[in-house]
């Protein structure tokens, strides 16, 4: 058990700092491809359907009425602050107390990291639109918003399955926990998940800059969201629905799947405790995960069947705010307000500071 405490100490400087030079190469990965593809395309002189030729979209958002956009930007811009700085304070808190270098803090630094990313891909360009009172969004700003939208969204499920995996071995497998859950291992989880998410995001942007688009530039939302991109175009878009349903069945129903066989399996491995205060310490050490990923697929749930039983758009829009916004915002305090080792470390952190 020490020599494993020593290895994730060593390990876990490492490994965060290359999850966040992983993140920020993505980045700016991302943004040289789009640029450069959109400037080989000559995007400002892109044909729509009916020969005109467009440049910019609109973004609708979410009220025409004028005095509600100074409520609506003091709201967002309050609510990105605290995303940010709660899920900033995650970090610091696990990278400060060497008793948080474990499996499970590793991955809940990294969530924090996208969580961050995910909530500043949306809602900078959302307050910037309602300051301005503009609603325009390049071709180049929305193809790169779509990019990153698809990227973090994709992450975010693949980590909520890999903090399910940690929290399986850890009940389950609780001898062997500490082989298993080893510094390379969860290097490799990390690793694989940004390469599966940054390739499912380059094919969906690749895709979707092959489509023409209409005179109709007008998307109901307060994002480039994909699948408003694609109701947008005037090309046959038969090919792009099928990936992405493909993509959206593989990398979030498979990931769904293997969540609720991990709690299966953990709920059978409490069950299976003979005292209560056994099965009550067991149960909390997954609880937080388990309600993060409750919202975070409920909310996503809730915006799919709001858009196909509904053709109010404003509804599915309010709707993503909870997944794209709200969810963000709240994990830190999911993950922290119960848990006595975050709020020791970030004692500790503030205290050390004076």
């Amino acid at each position: 058990m020490t020599a494993f405490l020593v290895g994730w100490r060593c390990m876990f400087f490492s490994c965060s700092l290359l999850s966040c030079v992983c993140g920020v190469f993505c980045c700016c990965f991302f943004v040289l491809f789009c640029f450069v593809f959109c400037f080989c395309r000559n995007i400002n002189q892109v044909k729509a359907g009916n020969e005109t030729r467009i440049s910019e979209f609109l973004l609708l958002g979410f009220s025409e009425k004028q005095e509600l956009q100074p409520f609506l930007f003091g709201l967002f811009l309050s609510m990105h602050l605290v995303t940010v700085l709660g899920n900033l304070l995650i970090i610091l808190a696990t990278i400060s107390d060497s008793h948080l270098h474990t499996p499970m803090y590793f991955f809940l630094s990294n969530l924090s990291f996208v969580d961050i990313c995910f909530a500043s891909t949306t809602v900078p360009k959302m307050l910037v639109n309602i300051q301005t009172q503009s609603k325009v969004i390049t071709y180049a700003g929305c193809i790169t918003q779509m990019c990153f939208f698809v990227l973090f969204i994709v992450l975010d499920s693949l980590l909520l399955t890999v903090m399910a995996y940690d929290r399986f071995v850890a009940i389950c497998h609780p001898l062997h926990y500490t082989v298993i859950m080893n510094p390379q291992l969860c290097g490799l989880l990390i690793l694989m998940s940004w390469i599966t998410s940054v390739l499912n995001s380059m094919l969906q942007s690749l895709m979707t800059l092959q489509l023409s688009f209409c005179a109709d530039l007008e998307i109901p939302h307060f994002f480039c969201e994909l699948n408003e991109m694609i109701h947008l175009a005037c090309s046959d878009t038969f090919v792009n629905n099928m990936v992405m349903y493909f993509a959206a069945v593989l990398l979030d129903g498979g990931p769904l799947i293997g969540i609720l066989y991990s709690y299966c399996r953990i709920v059978s491995s409490i069950c299976a405790i003979s005292s209560s205060q056994g099965k009550y310490k067991a149960f909390s050490t997954c609880a937080s995960h388990l309600l993060v990923v409750s919202i975070f697929y409920g909310t996503g749930l809730g915006v799919y069947l709001s858009s196909t039983m509904t053709q109010n758009s404003h509804s599915t829009t309010v709707t993503s705010v909870m997944y794209t916004v709200v969810t963000p915002m709240l994990n830190p305090f999911i993950y922290s307000l119960r848990n006595k080792d975050i709020k020791g470390a970030l004692t500790q952190f503030f205290r050390g500071k004076q």
